[in-house]
């Protein structure tokens, strides 16, 4: 028996490609001024970051300071330069936030670009010597010694 009405001579519908979230594209590490490394201040900074459909942050709030207020606004600073892949619904692009810790970890501190998917820890502001070679506030600059006169 046919079922009258069933409209056989249409086609399916198309499937609906599966939501993705935001991911992480390019995240520097923030800067981490050597005054602050040096004298063990740190913490954690967590942001709520809100990623728009371009893949850049639109909106950043801070959830939980890292206990200074300078190394908040760099955090915050840093990641409204990072880059991500946005979330998509139904194959379009769209803004999703996100919760996103960043490191302040003195003598842990790296200068590196992070790999996706790995909590940022910030980069270390070196102090040049006179000789201008960098160094770390556990090697600081030795002064020069002048030679005694004759």
């Amino acid at each position: 028996m046919l079922l009258a009405g069933c409209g056989g001579s249409t086609p399916p519908a198309e499937p609906v490609p599966a939501p993705t979230p935001v991911a992480a594209i390019d995240t520097p590490p923030p800067e981490y001024p050597f005054a602050l490394a040096c004298a063990g201040i740190g913490g954690q900074a967590v942001l709520r970051v809100e990623v728009g459909p371009a893949g850049t942050p639109t909106l950043i709030e801070l959830v939980r300071g890292s206990g200074n207020d300078d190394l908040d606004r760099l955090a915050k600073d840093a990641v409204q330069g990072w880059k991500f892949r946005p979330a998509t619904r139904a194959g379009a692009p769209v803004a999703q936030a996100i919760q996103v810790p960043v490191n302040f970890t003195p003598g842990r501190a790296s200068g590196r670009l992070l790999r996706p998917r790995r909590r940022p820890r910030a980069r270390v502001l070196t102090q040049k010597t006179t000789q201008g070679r960098a160094h770390a506030c556990t090697n600081p600059p030795r002064p020069r010694s002048s030679s005694p006169s004759a």
